[in-house]
């Protein structure tokens, strides 16, 4: 519909609406506020039912103990009456928890503020029960009388609804604190992911200057016996470089981009040694687009050429192998070098490469789902075994 203005209905009503309160209110914002509203009102209306459900339920039980007394239904009457009063006092109880001027960690002094306001909470239960009583013609008018509600033969009762008075205080007391608990716990874990996700980038940022200096060291070697060589070593760095700048942030990659990154290092040591540098892989197809941690394969390969291969007059294979066996993912990196030396340990005499890559696997998988070994193997050389949860990029895979 369309004023004389031009405008729409709803812009109408929004003209409306800020010549009412003197501020423009957007028509989308309204139909927000008002949706907001809506939920406000209905989250309230469920609460107010769930109120009514709980304290008819617990005067049912408490009248229970009648039911072949004779006067059940007055019993049931009754019971009703009483804890439906403690269902309208009860918001005034947390009303109140919110208003205490002590925080959660001062539990002492919120118990004494309760202990001190409890006689009056009762009091005005009792005011309200005895109301509705006697507006249900239960009980006479006459029992609103100060002499009345506080009769030395009511002694009993009113202690008893003291102490209902203190259940109800104990039960918000112990809702409050479990969720401070819960939010303690939750602010404790994001911590904790924090923490672990910035050891982990920390320990990622290690391996590229260990990388980086190794690269130029073996650029340095060859920049006077082959300028050429030299300059294409240097084209493959950069590739390496901007690979790596571009998964910094990553700590997972498919498996297919960690064997591209693979082949950038590859060119460069292949210039280096030769036909001495033979490198394999068998990677199963299904397994292509498996999450692998970032810059997971090329440390353990630099690390086979580097202690295993470049030791051997003749050279050597480095192989790299990865499976999908039984729900996870298998990757060999295998040599045929010279060895671990006698007495060589994982804890003990792992260098810079090894015990890093070790360490990122066990912060990716924290809960013991990872394993990695390093041992000789009996044809001769070493192998390097990584055992992980195969979790496949079915993105990249529907992306084929």
């Amino acid at each position: 519909m369309i004023d004389r203005r031009g405008n729409t209905l709803s812009e109408s009503l929004s003209l409306l609406d800020c010549t009412q309160t003197g501020q423009w209110i957007p028509g989308d914002q309204q139909a927000s506020l008002q949706g907001g509203n809506r939920r406000v009102i209905g989250r309230l209306v469920w609460r107010v039912l769930v109120s009514i459900l709980v304290w008819t339920a617990i005067g049912w039980i408490f009248s229970l103990a009648d039911l072949n007394s004779g006067h059940y239904e007055y019993s049931l009457r009754v019971n009703l009456l009483e804890f439906s009063a403690w269902g309208f006092l009860a918001p005034l109880v947390l009303a109140l928890d919110r208003r205490l001027p002590f925080s959660g960690k001062q539990l002492g002094s919120r118990v004494g503020a309760y202990l001190a306001a409890s006689p009056l909470l009762t009091l005005v239960y009792l005011y309200i029960f005895t109301t509705m009583r006697s507006l249900l013609a239960v009980a006479p008018w006459s029992a609103l009388r100060t002499s009345q509600l506080f009769a030395l033969g009511n002694l009993g009762w009113l202690l008893w609804n003291w102490l209902i008075c203190c259940l109800i205080v104990g039960v918000v007391l112990g809702y409050r604190y479990y969720e401070r608990y819960i939010s303690s716990e939750l602010h404790v874990e994001l911590l904790e992911r924090s923490f672990a996700e910035s050891r982990l980038s920390s320990l990622r940022m290690q391996l590229d200057p260990h990388f980086l200096f190794n690269a130029l060291n073996t650029i340095s070697s060859h920049l006077e016996r082959d300028p050429k060589l030299t300059r294409c070593m240097i084209g493959h760095l950069g590739d390496l470089l901007r690979i790596s700048l571009e998964s910094k942030d990553r700590p997972e990659v498919s498996l297919a981009e960690e064997l591209w990154f693979l082949e950038h290092y590859l060119a460069i040591q292949r210039i280096r040694f030769g036909n001495k540098l033979r490198f394999r892989k068998e990677i199963a197809s299904e397994v292509q687009f498996a999450q692998v941690p970032s810059f997971l394969i090329q440390p353990l390969v630099e690390n086979a050429i580097r202690h295993g291969i470049s030791r051997r007059a003749a050279g050597g294979t480095v192989t790299v192998k990865a499976a999908g066996v039984n729900g996870r993912l298998e990757i060999h990196v295998l040599d045929d070098g010279v060895g671990l030396p006698v007495g060589w340990s994982m804890k003990t005499s792992a260098g810079h490469g090894l015990s890093i890559t070790s360490e990122r696997i066990a912060g990716l998988h924290p809960n013991g789902d990872s394993r990695f070994t390093v041992h000789n193997r009996v044809e001769g050389g070493t192998v390097v075994k990584i055992s992980l949860p195969l979790h496949v990029n079915r993105a990249e895979t529907q992306a084929l």
